[in-house]
């Protein structure tokens, strides 16, 4: 078979994922469709998960991390009166208990999950211990001892009750690190019977939003015309304050050299910035990310490395 062509692809595609796929087949269809040669994204999601995922290409790869980190929102629900192996509906069913409660109850107590509160990653996470995740202990049967950790939930409502399913569709943002599948076991204990997900559906990323999302269908149909649907690579940090180089400055930033405050004015704040820098026909372009500090001045950090540096002809700034 003859491997199909590749292209150093620069950019950022949002996916609606579907049910029943991982997050890293997903990402992989996706990038042989658009022809990519490198791919990762900014945070996965479980097989009977659907939702948002954004997917960067190439360069944009660089920023990507910064994303795994972000305030989420899900609408997700929640069966009572049964307790699954994984805390989901891909799980074997290990208790039931009857419930006798209705929405009401659930109202009263989702107040108590508000804020910064304490919670225990599940065995089917990601996190690792000795090196090793720890799904991949519950896989052999083994159960690790874990630490609660503080999370964040912003926001938790009651969306729709189902009297016959006992089951709760509830809308949740939440910071980083929140298990859904453990806050839903949570509220059963505070309910005092078992619980589980079988429905979990992501619905934004940070200010990324599923609405500006395509399917894997439309993807992969659109082939390579779909290029022109990705974001550039910037769009992963615009939430950060920007500072646009000269052309001799830009050449400096791309070779590694800090660029001082004088040259920069009075307007940045210590920390993260995104960087523009001008080409010959001075033209700004998104070059990377730099951190400021105001005694320092402008040190680069993540810098786009496909981009040919303004004309030698400009001489190079001496490190300030």
């Amino acid at each position: 078979m003859t491997r199909a062509k590749t292209v150093a692809l620069d950019g950022v595609a949002l996916l609606d994922k579907p049910e029943g796929i991982t997050a890293n087949a997903a990402l992989q269809r996706v990038r042989r469709a658009l022809g990519a040669a490198k791919a990762g994204h900014t945070g996965t999601l479980d097989p009977m998960a659907t939702g948002l995922m954004l997917l960067a290409f190439g360069e944009a790869t660089k920023f990507a991390q910064r994303w795994l980190e972000a305030d989420k929102v899900y609408l997700t629900r929640v069966r009572f009166g049964v307790a699954t192996s994984t805390g989901d509906a891909e799980g074997e069913v290990i208790a039931r208990a009857p419930v006798s409660f209705g929405a009401e109850a659930l109202q009263a107590v989702l107040p108590r999950f508000l804020g910064t509160i304490e919670q225990v990653p599940p065995m089917v996470s990601a996190l690792k211990h000795e090196g090793k995740p720890l799904y991949r202990y519950a896989r052999e049967g083994v159960v690790i001892e874990r630490a609660a950790r503080p999370v964040t939930i912003h926001e938790l409502r009651l969306i729709e009750w189902d009297e016959a399913l006992a089951a709760a569709t509830l809308y949740a943002r939440v910071g980083k690190g929140t298990y859904i599948r453990t806050l839903a076991e949570d509220l059963g204990a505070a309910l005092g019977v078992p619980a589980h997900i079988d429905r979990l559906r992501r619905l934004a990323i940070g200010p990324f939003s599923l609405e500006e999302a395509r399917t894997l269908t439309e993807w992969e149909e659109a082939g390579e015309s779909g290029r022109e649907w990705l974001l550039p690579p910037d769009a992963l940090v615009r939430d950060l304050p920007c500072v646009t180089l000269d052309v001799a400055r830009t050449q400096a930033f791309l070779a590694g050299q800090r660029i001082g405050r004088a040259a920069l004015g009075d307007s940045l704040s210590s920390g993260m910035v995104r960087v523009y820098g001008s080409n010959d026909e001075d033209k700004p372009l998104f070059i990377g990310l730099g951190e400021y500090e105001p005694t320092r001045g402008l040190s680069p950090k993540r810098v786009i490395a496909n981009i040919t540096p303004p004309s030698s002809r400009v001489p190079v700034i001496p490190a300030e």
